[in-house]
């Protein structure tokens, strides 16, 4: 049996149990008069195993219950577990989507507005391309191998703008990594601190495209520290960074911190980024 808050999903081994007992008949010769294994007449009553035509039809036989009522059963056993699965894991996720800032990301347009929760759930699944919000927990959904901070991370604020700069970046198009050319663009890359800020964040990014990194900017969320962040997205490599205009007295160590992240190989690192790698990156940064 499955409970939710408004469901309970009773197998139909539980109608089968009623009429073994009333017949006084054991599992075992049950099972004999079935044809078929004890164990497999145990996982039937508990609901484990799915009720056939073929054994609605042997249950028809045996018990003399039309085989048209068992697969009733278990279609209604079947679809009360569909929706107590559901119910369960919306009462989950409305509990996961109330800690993201989604009024912020609906202000920029990232998510749909609304005030109701479950319809918050329902987007938010969608902007994280998860079914279950609950799935946000595996690193294999997000798995961001480097970032810049400043303090502590809100994690779902965190999640949400990272998420953001894997959307975007699957709107830029970008050639194959070329490690050898980041490092031969480095020279024009310094030039660049004196570029027009309103020139600068477009031929960055081109500049970047060019050599297989793609790069995109982004707004602010209240809680989120982070400044930037690279990782891989299935064979593109993104680097997200804050919006120039919100972070130029950093900006500049942010992008070459996780420029040398992708540089040196980080972010394809299995274990994940270590210190020393950190420290790697902040050297690079600092000597730049």
């Amino acid at each position: 049996m499955v409970k939710s808050r408004s469901v309970i999903a009773i197998p139909p081994g539980a109608t089968i149990k009623e009429q073994l007992t009333d017949r006084g008949m054991t599992q075992k010769e049950f099972a004999i008069r079935m044809d078929m294994s004890e164990k497999h007449i145990s996982r039937l009553i508990n609901g484990s195993v799915q009720l056939t035509t073929d054994m609605a039809v042997r249950l028809e036989t045996v018990l003399g219950v039309p085989a048209a009522f068992w697969c009733n059963l278990e279609a209604v056993y079947r679809e009360k577990l569909v929706r107590a699965k559901a119910e369960n894991e919306m009462d989950v996720d409305v509990e996961i989507a109330d800690k993201f800032p989604y009024e912020e990301m609906a202000g920029y347009d990232w998510v749909p507005k609304t005030d109701n929760m479950k319809e918050r759930v329902h987007h938010l699944r969608e902007y994280f391309e998860v079914v279950r919000l609950e799935l946000l927990q595996n690193p294999m959904v997000n798995p961001v191998a480097c970032c810049t901070q400043t303090a502590v991370v809100d994690k779902y604020s965190s999640l949400a703008w990272i998420q953001k700069a894997k959307l975007e970046g699957r709107n830029v198009l970008t050639e194959v990594l070329n490690i050898q050319g980041l490092y031969n663009l480095l020279p024009e890359i310094y030039d660049m601190k004196r570029q027009n800020p309103e020139s600068l964040c477009r031929i960055l990014t081109e500049r970047l495209a060019g050599q297989g990194v793609t790069l995109v900017f982004l707004p602010p969320l209240k809680n989120c520290s982070l400044q930037g962040v690279s990782f891989r997205d299935g064979k593109r490599i993104v680097m997200g960074l804050l919006d120039y205009e919100q972070n130029k007295e950093r900006f500049w160590f942010c992008f070459l911190h996780e420029l040398a992240h992708i540089i040196y190989g980080h972010i394809d690192k299995a274990g994940g980024i270590s210190d020393e790698d950190e420290e790697e990156a902040n050297r690079f940064a600092n000597n730049f």
